[in-house]
């Protein structure tokens, strides 16, 4: 049996650090908006061998919206660029399954892996933020529950019309006049109770058999989503023992849908901040914490519970009894919120400028990080990491002292295994349900 391989992955969230990060002397306060820096990124992410760079989205902003959710790119028509600059570094972006159609996702994602020689990823979500339905000329935002119910038949449609058509359907004979086979041709017909789509798609089978799909967050719709139909997982768990817990939950959920441990990847977001001793690392936080006002903070607080109002609230009292606020939002988020500032006795002051620049869980020298990232690997905890710098800058050091201690390890690769995504995740070709082949 082949050892496990610590997988990696980054994502491009604006300056990178905090909610303030763009302040930062060595920010680029455009980097949101910017092409160049998200080429150099994605190039820094392939000279380390990562497995794929993470584009998040979302679909509601207002005058309190973090900078970076103001004014940034579409994730698909970022990572299409992105194709062409990059050669074997998987490219993964967030669309909701609550406010697009399924054969318009189906045929986009399809169309980035035949752009990329198969190296799209989905991450798949159910849009947390009530307000998006304002934006969707909808009444209101599906609850919860009904947003999984959803994303569970909107997932089989979507793989449904990714097995359209047979991997050598398209003959291309110029001599026969023949252009496909229409044997291998598969119309889905598919008639649920949110969903009525013909098919079939208009693109042939990917390069990967289909995009890899992620699905993220840590509620029980979502881990039972991810058991049913995900390749990979983005999570996070404030402690090992409890991503420890989610890992094995997760796993167990696998087996019971007919599926092998090692058929999805799970992946926990963590930030890190890599410096040349503590007093470093400890100058390198205070820095990007220090950009940060009250007033923002409340306002980033204030978006995991639907945009909630904190200002209203004392600030040196106890973190204020808010009820069900946010169950309908980040519901796993707002949970762990409010459970840790219960916990600490933490002031709204406090859980505030928390929320706004948590301590990374990977902080210190080259080798101290890379041994935290070990032993959350050898210890089941996870299968992998997205990196976020916990200050703008960290990255490109976390690429050049802390990736090659992982590979002197034989923790990570040294290159590439082939061109995929799926390739460079070490999963199986998927089945076509038309073929079983």
């Amino acid at each position: 049996m082949t050892a496990r391989q610590l997988r990696l992955g980054t994502i491009l969230h604006g300056a990178s650090g905090n909610m303030s990060a763009w302040r930062h002397p060595a920010a680029q306060a455009n980097a949101s908006i910017n092409f160049d820096y998200a080429k150099h990124i994605a190039r820094k992410a392939e000279a380390g061998k990562l497995d794929f760079l993470f584009v998040a989205d979302g679909l509601f902003i207002n005058e309190k919206s973090i900078p970076h959710f103001l004014n940034r790119f579409e994730p698909l028509t970022l990572l299409s660029a992105l194709a062409g600059v990059t050669e074997h570094l998987g490219l993964v972006g967030t669309v909701s399954t609550s406010y697009s159609e399924p054969f318009t996702v189906a045929r986009q994602f399809a169309s980035l892996d035949h752009l990329s020689g198969g190296r799209a990823g989905w991450n798949v979500v159910t849009s947390p933020l009530e307000g998006s339905a304002k934006n969707f000329s909808r009444q209101q935002h599906p609850e919860h529950a009904l947003r999984y119910r959803i994303a569970d038949e909107y997932l089989q449609v979507v793989k449904g019309l990714w097995d359209s058509w047979e991997s050598d359907a398209f003959v291309r004979n110029k001599e026969s006049g023949q252009f496909f086979d229409a044997a291998k041709l598969h119309t889905l017909n598919h008639h649920g109770d949110f969903f009525q789509v013909q098919g079939p798609l208009n693109i042939e089978r990917t390069p990967q058999g289909r995009p890899i799909v992620f699905q993220a967050g840590a509620s029980e719709d979502g881990k039972k989503l991810a058991a049913r139909h995900a390749d990979a997982i983005f999570t996070h768990q404030p402690t090992r023992e409890e991503a420890q817990a989610f890992y094995k939950d997760v796993k167990k959920q696998l087996v019971a849908n007919g599926r092998e441990p090692q058929d999805l990847h799970i992946f926990q977001g963590v930030g890190v901040i890599v410096g040349d001793d503590a007093e470093d690392v400890e100058r390198q936080y205070q820095t990007t914490a220090a950009l940060v006002s009250i007033k923002d903070a409340l306002n980033y607080l204030g978006r995991f519970f639907d945009h909630h109002d904190f200002s209203q609230y004392p600030l040196d009292e106890p973190f204020p009894d808010i009820g069900d606020i946010g169950q309908n939002s980040f519901r796993s988020t707002t949970d762990e919120i409010k459970r840790k500032a219960q916990a600490h006795g933490h002031s709204l002051r406090q859980a505030a400028l928390e929320a706004a620049t948590p301590r990374p869980l990977f902080f210190g020298t080259p080798e101290e990080v890379a041994d935290g990232l070990q032993l959350w690997f050898e210890t089941e905890a996870t299968d992998g990491f997205i990196i976020q710098g916990g200050t703008p800058d960290t990255f490109e050091r976390f690429v050049d002292r802390v990736i090659p201690l992982l590979q002197a390890r034989g923790l990570t690769r040294s290159e590439y295994p082939g061109t995929t995504l799926r390739a460079s995740f070490g999963l199986k070709d998927p089945v076509n349900q038309f073929t079983q082949q």
